[in-house]
């Protein structure tokens, strides 16, 4: 071989490693860049009106990357709202993640969970985020005796955008879902059919929804506990990982959160490494109690020490429950339901909760 030979070698070895060093800088600036442009301020946040008015309410506590994070989740109905006006929250739910054990831990909250809106008296926990996000996260961390950290806010189409991002999702669907509003121009119609399909974004914000069977939010909560995690496993596929920029991307406009790039980049390892442990309804079957306040309807909770124990109790599982959830199922002691968190095949999913 000749000196020029192996000086054509080199320099083509070296052009490769240049050239995919240039795509790995690539790929996390631009995620960089989209992670960054989440934490919206100013007129481009969704609670530009009540920033000024929630001064009173107490900064979330900080994360310092060894202890358990947990992080609100709220889904939201915008549609036909203006500009600055928020509406309340369609779904709730906190993602708590333990960096130590790697456990992860989803709980679904009753929207019509009646208890107190910090400087706002009592209400609905669904109204609490119509006060700005702190009060939001105040209000759940006192209700679940537990430290809110951070929050991640998005409306129906950022939910769609997600899910039609990472190529849909391959689930089970229970039973047949049908409803039909002339209210919203039938834009949100429901119609799905019992069975294993592949639910694209549109699809799957009906299956999410849909609570027009003898159970109503009941057997919704845990729909969405069980998809959001079918989500996430999906997230982890390598097909989705190099498409994050884009997915990231896409979801950038329906977004809002105060979470750093930092603090998203510290979640993502752990969130990458850890296996969801436990999924929940809150309150429990047997904490909840209908009341009647003011001519409505609202879920009442029992006695909310009891509920505070019973969240670290889920946390505290150990023996036969913890060996169910290392396979993939979660086992509630405390309620008896039984929810699929990664099977979504006939045999593996659950209809309802009990």
């Amino acid at each position: 071989m000749t000196r020029r030979t192996k000086r054509a070698i080199i320099w083509s070895v070296v052009g490769v490693f240049i050239a995919i060093a240039a795509l790995v800088a690539y790929y996390f600036i631009a995620i960089y860049n989209q992670v960054d442009n989440f934490q919206k301020s100013g007129e481009e946040s969704p609670f530009y009106n009540v920033q000024t008015t929630e001064t009173k309410v107490e900064e979330p506590p900080k994360w310092e990357g060894t202890e358990r994070v947990n992080i609100l989740l709220m889904g939201v109905d915008a549609r036909g709202l203006k500009k600055g006006e928020i509406p309340r929250s369609d779904t709730m739910l906190v993602a708590s993640i333990d960096p130590v054990s790697k456990k992860g831990y989803l709980f679904s909250i009753m929207r019509d969970t009646y208890t107190k809106i910090p400087d706002h008296g009592s209400d609905r926990i669904n109204t609490a985020i119509t006060h700005g996000p702190n009060t939001a996260m105040k209000a759940v961390s006192d209700l679940l005796g537990i430290p809110i950290q951070y929050y991640v806010y998005t409306d129906f189409q950022g939910f769609i955008e997600l899910v039609d991002a990472v190529g849909g999702v391959d689930f089970y669907v229970e039973k047949d879902m049908k409803y039909t509003s002339k209210a919203d121009n039938h834009e949100y119609d429901i119609d799905l059919k019992k069975g294993f399909q592949h639910l694209d974004g549109t699809t799957a914000l009906q299956y999410v929804r849909f609570r027009h069977d003898a159970m109503s939010d009941y057997t919704r909560t845990e729909r969405q506990r069980n998809f959001l995690t079918a989500v996430a496993e999906k997230m982890k596929s390598t097909t989705s990982i190099m498409k994050l920029p884009s997915i990231l991307e896409k979801m950038n406009p329906y977004i809002d959160t105060n979470l750093s790039v930092e603090d998203m980049w510290k979640l993502a390892t752990i969130g990458y490494s850890s296996q969801m442990s436990s999924s929940e309804q809150i309150p429990p079957m047997e904490l909840l109690v209908e009341k009647n306040i003011g001519g409505s309807e609202v879920l009442g909770v029992r006695d909310e020490d009891d509920l505070k124990t019973y969240v670290q109790e889920v946390f505290n599982k150990k023996g036969e429950a913890a060996n169910e959830t290392d396979s993939g199922t979660s086992t509630s002691s405390s309620n008896g339901s039984n929810n699929s968190a990664t099977d979504n095949s006939p045999n593996g999913a659950t209809s309802s909760e009990p």
